[in-house]
């Protein structure tokens, strides 16, 4: 590498240089990799941790974490021990989401084959346990990298483990460790390894969870916090309040007012305009996603852009796929939900694009902290409705700084095609009910809720931005009273006779049309004989209303998922499984 800094993010600190002196097959690994200086965290980090101090590291995202626990990790195992017995673990990353467990195994490697004797392993969902356990039986493992759920699975099922003599335990995105509900497994980790070990709390934002957890697993821990310079601004008041901005100075945010059915012009707009650029596109929902992901590419001025979609509900294949596919591009645009918003470090991303807010505004700061990474350039940009302007000063009061975008006055409306999609293809018109009333129950949600007040939003106008052809009978509609105003319904159409473009899944559709049809008109019919008997009779009656039943459920989504809802409310099903049946949930 060239003697000057090569860029802005880098201190003066060359990795050589840190003290206590790392070795120099790490070193050597560092320098092949293109590492010589040190980002702030980094120069900061890892001399504590190697002198065998307990560190809570609160950074801005995009600043080197990774390698400001991967290093010391692989020094400290060094330095520990030469000869580890097969099944003895010396260290354990723990990381909130499958991609980022898988990002940080894949940085590691070549620092961790500096150890000739020290077997790591990745452990996330989506993939069998059992083969987990039968590759860790087989081969041994003495480092733990993984997801909480699936290390506290193996972790209870695997006696074979020895955690006796771990050296080091590293919590990655601590905070959304907690907010994603993995407390109880990350207490319950915590609780089966000795006290006499090093331990690294790493986030972007220090919630009070996340100062209870570090009460809880670190033994007097030195506090390290990087903040990322501003952008020098006119105002002085507004320079002082914006001096330690949680976002990199290298990153340009601008909000777009605009409303909600405007906003899918809006977004084809950006997405021409930006077309040799590599983009990311942010939506609330896993519903959201497949919509947008299926009637982007059936608009005129968007055929031939590469579409990625890519959230928590996806098969673990096909997750893979689809970053590994984006990561590759040199242009090309990700559709996402927050599955993608945390620690992930897809390279040369040019622009963000909040096409919804995100519903925990901690969120924000790390969804664009995906581009503007180690001191480059990047430009973010968030769409919101009318109503919600506060949220640009409720924003910078938490010292993220926004500018106000411009309206493109000359963006084609692309609402038109969008309803001529669902009109000519069922699974167009289907997925877009469903990712509107996915986008209604999540903006209920919202921790901002007094900023994103739902019951103002306008169902007519946002019913247009999603193509709807008619508008569905929701209680929100009913019951509350939202406005329908600006909704135009598409009467020439009997939504029975559309079509799947699919014509296996059309084929489908109308044998259930059909069974449908019969099992009505033998409800109906009267009962032939006196003497049938009883048991008969109700068998045959359960069996039609199954049929019909679910029957029912192919043909009407929504009505299904209120009658869920309304389960829920009555406690007949918790919060979780309704969102596995629904398919609303964020990752």
């Amino acid at each position: 590498m060239d003697s000057e800094l090569p860029n802005e993010a880098l201190t003066t600190t060359r990795f050589s240089d840190l003290q206590p002196p790392l070795s120099e097959p790490v070193i050597e690994a560092l320098s092949e990799a293109g590492f010589e200086f040190c980002t702030p965290v980094q120069a900061a980090t890892i001399p504590l941790l190697c002198s065998f101090k307990d560190v809570a590291v609160d950074a801005a995202t995009g600043s080197g974490k990774t390698l400001a626990f991967v290093v010391p990790l692989v020094e400290i195992l060094r330095r520990s021990h030469a000869h580890p017995k097969p099944h003895q673990v010396l260290g354990i990353i723990i990381s909130p989401t499958r991609e980022l467990s898988s990002q940080i195994y894949n940085v590691s490697q070549p620092f961790i084959s500096t150890l000739s004797n020290v077997k790591s392993v990745l452990l996330v969902g989506g993939v069998e346990v059992h083969g987990d356990v039968r590759k860790i039986e087989e081969d041994g493992a003495n480092l733990l990298i993984g997801t909480p759920g699936r290390l506290h699975d193996i972790m209870e099922r695997m006696d074979v483990l020895d955690f006796r003599n771990l050296e080091i335990l590293i919590l990655d995105e601590a905070d959304r460790l907690l907010d994603m509900g993995f407390q109880k497994q990350i207490t319950s980790i915590i609780s089966l390894l000795p006290k006499l070990r090093r331990t690294g709390l790493f986030s972007a934002t220090q919630t009070e969870a996340v100062e209870e957890l570090s009460k809880a697993g670190l033994r007097n821990p030195v506090r390290v916090e990087v903040r990322a310079e501003t952008k020098q601004i006119n105002d002085p008041a507004a320079s002082e309040q914006l001096a330690s901005s949680k976002t990199p100075s290298g990153l340009n945010i601008e909000y777009l007012e605009c409303e909600a059915d405007k906003k899918p012009s809006q977004l084809v707009d950006l997405l021409i305009k930006n077309h040799s650029k590599k983009i990311i596109v942010y939506f609330m929902t896993c519903a959201s996603v497949d919509y947008f992901g299926i009637v982007l590419p059936r608009l005129s001025v968007l055929r031939g852009f590469p579409l990625i979609p890519l959230h928590g509900k996806m098969k673990q294949t096909a997750r893979e796929k689809a970053l590994a596919t984006f990561t590759s591009l040199s242009s090309g645009v990700l559709l996402c939900t927050d599955v993608a918003a945390r620690g992930l470090d897809i390279p040369g991303v040019d622009c963000i694009i909040q096409y919804d807010p995100p519903q925990d505004p901690n969120v924000f700061v790390h969804r664009v902290g995906r581009t503007a990474r180690m001191g480059k350039q990047g430009h973010a940009i968030v769409f919101l409705l009318p109503k919600e302007e506060s949220y640009v000063e409720f924003l910078r009061i938490r010292r993220v700084p926004l500018e106000e975008r411009k309206f493109s006055d000359d963006a084609s409306d692309v609402v038109p095609q969008i309803r001529s999609a669902a009109k000519k293809d069922r699974d167009v018109m289907e997925k877009g009910l469903r990712a509107f009333v996915s986008y209604v129950r999540a903006y209920k949600e919202h921790h901002c809720s007094y900023i994103f007040r739902w019951k103002e939003l306008e169902i007519g106008k946002l019913a247009m931005g999603y193509g709807l052809l008619q508008l569905p009978a929701m209680p929100e509609v009913k019951n509350h009273s939202l406005s329908t105003e600006g909704f135009i319904p598409i009467e020439d159409i009997n939504f029975e006779e559309v079509k799947y473009r699919d014509k296996s899944r059309e084929k489908q559709r109308k044998k259930n049309l059909k069974a449908k049809k019969e099992a009505k008109e033998k409800e109906v019919k009267p009962k032939s004989s006196k003497t049938l008997h009883p048991a008969n009779v109700i068998r045959k009656k359960t069996a039609k209303q199954r049929r019909a039943r679910q029957t029912v459920e192919d043909e009407d989504e929504l009505t299904r998922e209120y009658r869920l809802l309304k389960k829920l409310k009555k406690g007949a099903i918790d919060e979780s499984e309704f969102d596995k049946l629904t398919g609303t949930d964020e990752l």
